[in-house]
């Protein structure tokens, strides 16, 4: 359906991709991987027509459409939602134009027998015709279904587009998008503003799509439930897998290991030769078979591995000075957007060292909370931040919020103080922004870009109390998880809004759950979050709750955080984590000893050759530190969780 074929694409007078090709069918489900800046973007924009590459072509099939959704949409304003939605049906609005007029016209003539007659007849049943196929007749219902779909409530649908966010407003360009049903559907991170609810209708919506689907995003869960194919950029080429995501990884991994190993004994096999040629070349009796193994060297197929991209932001927080114990508190905190109350009457505390995920729908507060605690938002009650709090503060926009016009450079030297103005290249240099790239303008770069951008000024000053909300939203999955491994190693206290599991998974040991107005808090991560509210997945959040017999609920006050409930839950969860602490450990001396053989068998001259020579060995020894660096990071972040349920127990009673 769509073919592209020996594709170059340069940017800057840097080849982004060189001669790519691949073919789009009806029936792929295609993921797009790679890190920010690799062109994943660029290539949507191309197979769309926004731009034109340097070299090569793209060709669609006759009659056939793409659609294309970007990162970044301008809505104009002055409609309705269910006026700017109904756009997407300007082929119907037209055809009933059409359809109306010429009725009009048969209904006045007389001059049933002509060839005129006849010619407007045929036009009027062609244009009735076309009009049902594209579902002319089942717009209005078509529209509801997308929007409710989307979040949207029926209550919205008359309210001006004016009156909503720039992620709403995403969420009406998506709908237009899907109800124009084109053959193609190209998809730049459309998960980025939705909840999880919206999330998994749109997985629903596309995994029944009737035509091809191309996507890029930072979701693992969402691309392994719709992708079927992984297309990825590196290097300025593309690797084409028949697997999801989660597939893709295994496959490239057992790929290359493959390549290594066939490289080896293709490496001994040459070498083994060339001695062989060495020896009898000179010798007449044996010159013939020396020439031949020549030509049978010259004519080999040389086995190459493939590269990997090792470039990677390097990201650490700056040790901040220590706050007092108790970082923010709140009590009887009240919120309400004219009658509507987001939230009532709660009260809570965030001490020193605590680590804290808001979890719950989108819409019943999480990011107003955010916001208040960064004070971007006016509230009724008290919130206070406690003594010698410096805090950082990411927006879920804040990508947007950066000058457009200035480059990157600018954007962090102007931002800069004291001795960090010193470091500012060195500082970029980290976040992946090197030579030519610092004086890009902000306005050119990808999402992935300015989220890293955005990320990276929030390193010019130390902060003690880091309030994140969604910053994964536009970061590849190698940079989130990079910025992950940097939040498990900051030293301060850590409020994050994610709907994202993996990323949260070992981060937090609080959970703040929103609904219904209020807050409830729930101690350990987000797994054990999970367990106690006895759901798989963070999607269960988003669904009504069974009806049960409710009980009166406390407040959170900071009184009740040392009522005997918790205790009892804290010495539960300190229990069940030793248990999982000594088993880490078990994990942690069985590996250490079994790589300290080996490096003592590698030390060993006598049977060095003989591990070497073994295509198996690497990829073991390799496996076996990749599994030592991955129990140490489970063993710390049970360390840190044990940690903050014996103090949860040890507190005395208030």
């Amino acid at each position: 359906m769509l073919s592209v074929s020996n594709l170059t694409v340069e940017f800057g007078g840097k080849p982004l991709f060189e001669d790519i090709s691949f073919l789009i069918t009806p029936v792929d489900r295609i993921g797009l991987v790679g890190k920010n800046g690799a062109g994943k973007s660029t290539l949507l924009k191309i197979l769309y027509g926004l731009h034109k590459p340097d070299g090569g072509t793209v060709s669609i099939q006759k009659d056939a459409t793409t659609g294309y959704l970007p990162q970044d949409i301008i809505v104009k304003g002055g409609k309705t939602v269910m006026e700017e939605t109904a756009l997407a049906f300007k082929e119907i609005k037209d055809l009933q134009k059409t359809i109306d007029t010429l009725q009009h016209e048969m209904e006045t003539r007389q001059d049933f027998e002509s060839d005129a007659f006849a010619e407007i007849m045929q036009n009027f049943l062609h244009a009735q015709e076309r009009f049902h196929l594209l579902g002319g007749d089942n717009k209005e219902s078509d529209i509801e279904q997308v929007l409710l779909g989307l979040g949207f409530k029926r209550s919205d649908f008359n309210r001006l587009t004016d009156e909503f966010s720039g992620g709403w407003r995403m969420r009406i360009e998506l709908a237009k998008l899907l109800l124009q049903q084109p053959n193609i559907l190209l998809l730049d991170e459309p998960t980025n503003h939705l909840d999880i609810e919206s999330i998994q209708w749109l997985e629903e919506f596309l995994q029944t799509y009737y035509g091809g689907v191309v996507l890029i995003s930072h979701d693992r869960a969402f691309l392994d439930n719709i992708t079927t194919r992984t297309i990825e950029i590196s290097m300025r080429k593309i690797h084409d897998y028949k697997a999801n995501y989660s597939k893709y990884v295994l496959l490239r991994q057992e790929r290359k290991e493959k390549q290594i190993a066939e490289q080896k004994n293709q490496d001994k096999y040459i070498e083994q030769s060339q001695m062989l040629i060495n020896k009898f070349r000179a010798k007449n009796s044996k010159a013939s078979f020396a020439q031949s193994l020549i030509k049978k060297l010259d004519k080999l197929e040389r086995v190459e591995v493939d590269e990997d991209d090792s470039s990677a932001m390097r990201l650490r927080f700056p040790p901040a000075p220590e706050p007092g114990r108790v970082v923010i508190e709140a009590d009887e905190l009240t919120k309400a957007y004219g009658a509507k109350t987001i939230f009532k009457n709660i009260s809570f505390r965030i001490e020193r060292g605590d680590r804290v995920a808001f979890a719950g729908k989108n819409g019943e507060g999480k990011t107003t909370l955010s916001q208040i605690i960064a004070g971007r938002e006016s509230y009724s009650g008290h919130l206070k931040l406690g003594h010698n709090v410096s805090m950082g503060y990411y927006a879920q926009n804040q990508s947007d919020l950066l000058d457009m016009e200035k480059t990157v450079f600018q954007t962090i030297d102007d931002a800069a103080a004291g001795e960090v103005r010193k470091q500012v290249r060195s500082l970029l240099g980290s976040f992946l922004f090197s030579g030519d790239d610092v004086d890009k303008k902000v306005k050119v770069l990808s999402g992935g870009e300015k989220g890293r951008l955005a990320m990276c000024l929030l390193l010019l000053t130390p902060h003690n109390l880091l309030v994140l909300d969604e910053p994964t939203n536009h970061l590849d999955l190698r940079s989130k998880d990079i910025l992950k491994s940097a939040l498990l190693n900051y030293n301060g206290t850590l409020v994050v809004v994610s709907h994202d599991r993996d990323f949260l998974q070992g981060l937090t040991n609080k959970v703040f759950e929103f609904g219904g107005g209020t807050i409830k808090q729930h101690f350990g991560d987000v797994y054990e979050f999970l367990r106690s509210r006895k759901i798989e997945t963070l999607k269960e959040l988003e669904k009504p709750r069974s009806v049960e017999k409710k009980e009166p609920e406390k407040k959170i006050k900071p009184t009740d955080n040392q009522d005997s409930d918790v205790r009892k839950v804290a010495e539960k969860d300190a229990k069940n984590i030793r248990g999982k602490i000594e088993k880490s450990e078990k994990s942690i001396a069985r590996l250490e000893q079994e790589i300290a053989a080996i490096d003592l068998a590698l030390a060993n001259p006598e049977t060095y050759l003989q591990l070497i020579n073994n295509k198996d060995f690497f990829i073991k020894y390799e496996k076996l530190k990749s599994d030592l660096e991955s129990e140490m990071s489970s063993w710390e972040s049970l360390t840190m969780a044990l940690s903050n349920a014996e103090d949860v127990v040890s507190k005395p009673k208030q």
